[in-house]
């Protein structure tokens, strides 16, 4: 992952200029991958359905190692964004939490699909965050093999780095095909994790109310 300032230019009234305070440039979330070869990948997926007795010379399954190809290029292909905050002039000290960010991944272990929700708060400090950040934090580090766990901590001290925010917390709630699916096939159960940091995790009063509203103590 490559983090740098995205470049932007403004007309500015020299007759203000002096009274206007710089603006922060929006940092850039970029996802560095070695590249993707979709020929490679599709040549992979159809070895791999022919050793598993899945014949492909059909024509409803010929092009579904093609398929199958594209499909996970986009699972692990997180979109670059910029991390866009703002001066917190109000010193607005209570919670801003975004619920129910949907949470698409794959288990890195089966390479079958993780779905669920992800509830993300902070505590500003100096700046606050535009809210569909959060979205796309949650979005960047989904977009790869993943276990929950490592992901709700990755999203966690990611905001905390980046926002320098008095706390932050993220609940993630999902359910994995690898129990669902296959295995044990515990139809309907899910897994929920949580990751807590600074006031979030040290003030009693402030975690109990992010875990209320996230329902994760209902």
């Amino acid at each position: 992952m490559t983090e740098r300032p995205h470049r932007s230019t403004a007309l500015t009234d020299p007759r203000v200029e002096e009274e206007t305070a710089p603006v922060r440039p929006a940092l850039r979330v970029v996802h560095e991958s070695e590249g993707i070869d979709l020929a490679a990948a599709e040549a992979a997926a159809g070895q791999f359905l022919n050793a598993l007795g899945i014949s492909t010379a059909s024509e409803s399954l010929r092009g579904t190692p093609g398929r199958m190809a594209r499909a996970y290029a986009e699972l692990f292909s997180p979109r670059p964004f910029g991390l866009t905050t703002f001066p917190n002039d109000e010193d607005y000290d209570e919670l801003v939490l975004a619920r129910r960010i949907p949470v698409r991944t794959v288990c890195e272990h089966h390479l079958l699909p993780i779905v669920g929700t992800a509830h993300v708060g902070y505590l500003p400090g100096a700046r606050i965050l535009g809210l569909s950040k959060l979205a796309r934090v949650v979005e960047h580090f989904a977009c790869r093999p993943q276990v929950q766990e490592r992901l709700t901590k990755q999203v966690a001290d990611w905001l905390q780095t980046h926002l320098e925010p008095k706390g932050v917390g993220v609940v993630i709630e999902a359910e994995h095909a690898c129990m669902t699916l296959r295995g044990v096939q515990a139809t309907g159960s899910s897994t929920m994790t949580s990751t807590l940091l600074g006031l979030l995790r040290s003030d009693a009063r402030t975690r109990s109310e992010f875990l209320g509203l996230t329902g994760a103590t209902s």
